[in-house]
C-alpha cells in the first residue's frame, strides 16, 4: 500500500511540474529525468533573462541552478548598477532596471527614508529615471525580488542547488549536448543548452576552448593586456613608499601576509593570474536596521597591517566608495591600496573544485570581515575615520538567511571561452569592426588588482588594475556566445564570453549580462526552429527578432 501511495504521489508531483512548466518529466530507473527545448545551467541574473526570453518565446525551460538566490551580483550587493551608457540598455535588460523603479515608486518602499531625501543626496537624477521610468540603484533584496516575480509570472520551472556533475555529467553525441546530470543525480536533456554561470563550469565540461588569464599583449594586439607594472589607474594603488616588510625596513623579518614574493612578470606578458574577487558589501548607518561588524574567527591584524601604514600617511579617502543605495544602505565595493579586494587569494578559483572554491571563498569573507573589524576597532587606524566607520554596519534585513552576508562573490573572471570569435579591445575602441552585433556595452575597460609585490626600490605596490574609456559604446558580437563548431553545436554562452582579459574588464558588467542572456535565448529558439546548429543561425532573423524586441544591437 505504502508503494502505490508513493509512486501515486511522484506521479501527481510530475504531472504537476508538467503542467505548470510545459517540460517533459519522466521516471527511468527510479530517477528523475526532465527534459525541455532549452536547459540553462546557473542562476545568475543572464541565466534567469534567458530563460524568461526562452519561455515567452514559446519554448520549454528549466533553469537548473546551483545557487538558492537567483540574480548573481545583481542581487548579492551590486546594486549600484555599472551601466555606463543606458541608453544602449534595451530589451529584457530595461524591463529589470523598470520593474526595480515600479517598486521604488511606491510609498511602501521608503521605509526609513523619504524619497526626495534620497534623491537629494545626488543620486536622485541617474538612480531614479522618472522620464524612461527605471531606476538604476537598488537594495540586494529588491533585485532578487523582481528576478523572482519573473520566474513566477512565466511558470519557469526552476531547480535549485543543483549542481553540475563536473566529471561525469556531460552527456556529448557527435558534437552535441545531449543532457546534463547534476550531483543529485537528476538528469536533464534538451536541444539547446546555455552556461549563464560567472565560471564557465558547463561550457569546460562539455569540452570547449576557453582560457584563464591574461593573455600577452601581442596574443590579440592589444595596449592594455598582459601584466601592467607601472601602470597606475584609479586611486587602488599605494601612492606612497610603504615597506612591505613585518618589521618595516627590515627584509630579515620576512613580507606582510598577502605580498607575494614572486617576481610580478615582464611587462605585457601573459600569465594565469585573475583580477581580484570581493563581496559587494550591503551596508548602513540606520541604527534600527544596523548590525555591529562581526570579529570573524582567526582574525589576525597582521593582514591589515599595510592599511595601517598607509593611514599613518594621511591618506583619507576610505569611505569613497560607500555609493549610497535607497533606505540608507550602501552597495560598498573596493577603494584604496588595501581593501576589499583580496589580492592575489583567487588564482585557483576558476578551475577548482566545489570545495575548494568553498575554501576559497570562506577565506576571502573572513578577510573582509576582518577588514572591517580592523577599520572600527584597531587603535592604529585615525580617530576621525574610526568614529565614522563605528556608525556603520551590516544591513539587518538584507541576506537574512546568510547572517546578513552576501550569498554571491564577485567572481570578476574566471573561465573566458575560446569561442567562433574573440572580443578584444580593439573591438571596444572601434579600431576594429565587430561582426554580428546582438548588444552593446559602454562601460570603462576595467581590470582590478591582480597581484601585490615589492618593487627593486623595496617598496609595496598593486598591479593590474586598469581603467580605459570606451569612448562610448560598442558592439558585442553573437559569435563570442557561440563555441567553435567542432567543440559544440547546441551550446550558447552568454557570461563567460569568448574574449581577452582587458575586454571582459568592460563586457562583464550586470547589464551588458542580462543583455547577453536575452540574445542567447533569442538565438537558440531560432537554431531550434531552424533545425540548425548555433554556429549557423541565420543572423539577420536574429537581429529582426532582437530589434522588435527592443534590444539595441548596434
Amino acid at each position: 500500500m505504502k508503494s502505490k501511495f508513493k509512486y501515486l504521489t511522484v506521479f501527481l508531483v510530475l504531472a504537476g511540474l508538467m503542467m505548470q512548466t510545459s517540460c517533459k518529466i519522466s521516471l527511468v530507473k527510479g530517477k528523475l529525468e526532465a527534459s525541455a527545448d532549452i536547459i540553462i545551467y546557473g542562476g545568475t541574473s543572464a541565466a534567469i533573462v534567458a530563460a524568461v526570453e526562452a519561455k515567452r518565446s514559446g519554448k520549454s525551460v528549466i533553469v537548473v541552478s546551483p545557487d538558492i538566490h537567483l540574480g548573481g551580483l545583481s542581487s548579492s550587493g551590486l546594486g549600484f548598477t555599472d551601466t555606463g551608457d543606458k541608453s544602449v540598455i534595451g530589451g529584457l535588460a530595461r524591463e529589470f532596471y523598470h520593474r526595480v523603479w515600479q517598486h521604488y515608486n511606491t510609498d511602501e518602499a521608503w521605509v526609513w527614508q523619504n524619497k526626495e531625501e534620497y534623491g537629494n543626496k545626488g543620486q536622485g537624477t541617474p538612480a531614479m529615471d522618472g522620464e524612461n521610468r527605471t531606476m538604476w540603484i537598488f537594495e540586494p533584496h529588491v533585485a532578487e525580488q523582481v528576478f523572482e516575480d519573473l520566474i513566477s509570472e512565466e511558470k519557469i520551472r526552476v531547480d535549485r542547488n543543483e549542481w553540475l556533475d563536473r566529471k561525469n555529467g556531460v552527456k556529448m553525441k557527435e558534437g552535441r549536448i545531449i543532457s546534463i546530470t547534476t550531483l543529485s543525480g537528476k538528469a536533464y536533456s534538451g536541444k539547446m543548452f546555455l552556461d549563464a554561470t560567472y565560471e564557465g563550469d558547463l561550457m569546460a565540461s562539455a569540452g570547449v576552448s576557453y582560457h584563464v588569464g591574461r593573455e600577452g599583449k601581442d596574443a590579440y594586439g592589444e595596449e592594455w593586456n598582459g601584466v601592467q607594472t607601472g601602470v597606475l589607474h584609479h586611486k587602488h594603488w599605494f601612492q606612497s613608499d610603504i615597506s612591505p616588510y613585518i618589521i618595516a625596513k627590515d627584509p630579515t623579518s620576512g613580507l606582510l601576509p598577502r605580498i607575494s614574493g614572486e617576481d610580478p612578470g615582464e611587462k605585457y606578458s601573459g600569465d594565469n593570474k585573475i583580477q581580484a574577487y570581493c563581496f559587494r558589501l550591503c551596508m548602513t548607518d540606520h541604527n534600527e536596521n544596523r548590525v555591529p561588524f562581526p570579529k570573524p574567527e582567526g582574525y589576525d591584524p597582521l593582514h591589515y597591517e599595510l592599511l595601517a601604514r598607509s593611514f599613518a600617511t594621511g591618506r583619507k579617502d576610505w569611505f569613497e566608495k560607500f555609493d549610497p543605495l535607497p533606505i540608507h544602505k550602501t552597495d560598498t565595493n573596493n577603494h584604496g591600496p588595501l581593501s576589499s579586494d583580496n589580492i592575489g587569494m583567487n588564482y585557483d578559483y576558476p578551475e577548482a573544485t566545489y570545495e575548494r572554491r568553498k575554501e576559497i571563498i570562506k577565506e576571502h569573507e573572513n578577510y573582509q570581515k576582518g577588514l572591517l573589524w580592523f577599520v572600527a576597532n584597531d587603535p592604529r587606524v585615525p580617530e576621525d575615520i574610526q568614529k565614522e566607520m563605528q556608525r556603520w554596519g551590516l544591513a539587518m534585513d538584507e541576506f537574512k538567511d546568510n547572517g546578513n552576508w552576501p550569498h554571491q562573490i564577485y567572481v570578476r573572471e574566471a573561465r573566458r571561452m575560446l569561442g567562433e570569435f574573440v572580443m578584444t579591445e580593439n573591438e571596444l575602441l572601434k579600431k576594429s569592426p565587430t561582426p554580428k552585433p546582438i548588444g552593446m556595452g559602454s562601460y570603462n575597460i576595467d581590470s582590478h588588482n591582480v597581484q601585490r609585490y615589492v618593487k627593486p626600490d623595496g617598496f609595496v605596490q598593486n598591479e593590474g588594475d586598469i581603467g580605459v574609456s570606451t569612448n562610448g559604446p560598442y558592439t558585442i558580437s553573437y559569435s563570442s556566445l557561440v563555441p567553435k563548431k567542432e567543440d559544440c553545436e547546441n551550446l550558447l554562452v552568454p557570461v563567460c564570453v569568448s574574449s581577452s582579459h582587458i575586454a571582459f574588464g568592460s563586457i562583464r558588467m550586470e547589464p551588458v549580462f542580462l543583455i547577453l542572456g536575452q540574445s542567447a535565448a533569442a538565438a537558440a529558439v531560432l537554431a531550434i526552429d531552424e533545425e540548425t546548429t548555433v554556429q549557423e543561425v541565420d543572423y539577420n532573423k536574429l537581429k529582426e527578432v532582437l530589434v522588435a524586441k527592443g534590444q539595441i544591437v548596434e
